[in-house]
């Protein structure tokens, strides 16, 4: 991967879940491109060689005191890069439980702490805030309810930031479908693997199109990783009846096949989609 090296070297940047799949690599990237890069994660210690300041993004007290600590190693900051997140299999219509607490946390909660507490230093710098999302946030899939709420209440968020701040700090977000890493773990251990309803792609689209938002001379509101991301996303803003009636389509043909008669999660659904209930 090309990183846009004009657009990059020398900002100061700080990337959040730095020890993740996604974060690693990014931190990499922007590395390799010239940046001088700081990562925040609930496990201190380096990521691709950049430094990486312990912080718990869910704990109220420790997020502005990590911040700070990073921002002061890097000597101010231009870039902030919001990708911690966590995932789980949450039906909507069982009640909400620690799984659904956590993601919202994290997700939502922990990348607005973090904004916050990185505004002071990046309205003076005219700096970015880059959120990486999911495409969850505007075609969500049924039995991950709190990853899809998370992912498109963040998007909500950077929505309102861009109005109250974007005068002197550039907001996007990025829409990355399914990556192979250990987010999706605990849904596949549950019997709800996304195969065959999301298509994989490679941790290294993500990352590029992360940079190029970074690097663009203007920050571009919302930014897909693939053409069919571009596609999916098109569809579920301006025709989200059919996006429905696809992914209902998708989720019925799994059911018939009995993809998911192992997992427990996913029994209302089935015994509905195969009318046994009553």
């Amino acid at each position: 991967m090309t990183a846009p090296r004009g657009g990059l070297a020398g900002r100061r940047v700080l990337v959040t879940g730095a020890r993740g799949t996604f974060g690693r690599e990014l931190c990499a990237a922007l590395l390799a491109a010239g940046a001088r890069v700081v990562g925040l994660d609930r496990h201190p210690g380096t990521a691709a060689g950049a430094p990486v300041v312990g912080g718990d993004l869910t704990d109220p007290a420790a997020v502005g005191p990590a911040v700070r600590a990073a921002v002061d190693r890097l000597g101010g900051l231009d870039l902030l890069v919001n990708n911690a997140g966590v995932g789980g299999p949450a039906p909507a219509e069982l009640p909400p439980d620690e799984v659904v607490r956590q993601q919202l946390e994290v997700n939502l909660l922990g990348a607005w702490r973090v904004t916050a507490a990185a505004l002071p230093d990046l309205v003076p710098a005219r700096g970015r805030v880059i959120f990486v999302a999911s495409r969850m946030a505007l075609l969500p899939l049924p039995l991950a309810a709190a990853y899809g709420v998370s992912k498109r209440a963040l998007v909500a968020y950077a929505d309102a930031l861009r109005h109250e701040v974007g005068s002197h700090v550039g907001v996007s977000v990025v829409y990355p479908s399914m990556v192979a890493s250990p987010i999706h773990d605990s849904t596949a251990e549950a019997g709800l693997s996304l195969q065959g309803v999301s298509r994989l792609e490679p941790v290294s689209g993500v990352v590029a199109a992360t940079l190029r938002a970074a690097a663009a001379r203007r920050a571009p509101r919302d930014v897909a990783t693939t053409r069919r991301g571009r596609l999916e996303m098109a569809l579920a803003r301006h025709a989200p009846a059919l996006a429905d009636r696809l992914v209902r389509r998708t989720v019925a043909a799994r059911i018939a096949a009995g993809d998911l008669d192992a997992a427990p999660l996913a029994a209302g659904m089935v015994r509905r989609h195969r009318g046994l209930v009553g």
